[in-house]
C-alpha cells in the first residue's frame, strides 16, 4: 500500500513537469488512471511546439501540458534539429522510438560531448539539470513527466516564444 501511495506522488510529481511552457498541442487522451488510453499511430495529430526551435511537432497522449497530472507527450523532430541547452522543473524521462538523439549536458551545446541514443535508449533527467539535444535524421522520442511542463533555455535569447 505504501508503495502505491508513493506511484501515485511520483506519477504526479512527473506529470506536472510537461504542463505550461506554451506549448499548443492536442491532448488524445485524460491523465485520469482510472480510464484506459488506447492509441494508435493513426490517432496522433501532431501540432508545431512554438516552446521549441521551429520543426519539432508534438502530440499528448495522456494529460494537458499546462494542468497538473502525469504526461506522456511524443515529440518528432526533423534532421539536423538543435534543441539549445535548457532545463525543466521537474523529471523528465525520454524514450527514444525511432531515429538518433543525441544528447547531452551543460550549459552549451557542444555536439563532440554529447551521446548518441539510438532507438530503444532512455534518458531520465533530474529536475533543473542543463542539458540540450540535437539531431542528423528524423527522430521520435516520448516524453514521460508531470505536468504542468516548462522549458527554461539557458539562454533566453534562444527562447522561441521570446522570438514571436
Amino acid at each position: 500500500m505504501a508503495t502505491l501511495r508513493r506511484d501515485k506522488k511520483f506519477r504526479a510529481i512527473t506529470a506536472a513537469l510537461l504542463i505550461g511552457a506554451g506549448c499548443a498541442v492536442t491532448s488524445v487522451g485524460a491523465a485520469d488512471p482510472a480510464e484506459v488510453i488506447m492509441v494508435k499511430p493513426d490517432d496522433l495529430k501532431w501540432t508545431e511546439v512554438n516552446s521549441l526551435p521551429s520543426g519539432a511537432k508534438a502530440v499528448v497522449i495522456e494529460g494537458q501540458m499546462d494542468k497538473a497530472g502525469p504526461i506522456t507527450a511524443r515529440l518528432s523532430l526533423p534532421a539536423n534539429y538543435v534543441i539549445p541547452p535548457h532545463w525543466h522543473p521537474q523529471v523528465e524521462r525520454v524514450t527514444v522510438l525511432s531515429g538518433t538523439f543525441n544528447y547531452g549536458m551543460g550549459d552549451k551545446a557542444d555536439k563532440q560531448k554529447s551521446t548518441a541514443l539510438p532507438a530503444g535508449s532512455v534518458v531520465v533527467m533530474p529536475p533543473k539539470m542543463h542539458h540540450y539535444a540535437w539531431t542528423t535524421e528524423p527522430t521520435v522520442v516520448q516524453l514521460n513527466t508531470v505536468g504542468p511542463w516548462d522549458i527554461v533555455y539557458i539562454n533566453p535569447a534562444d527562447d522561441p516564444r521570446k522570438k514571436k
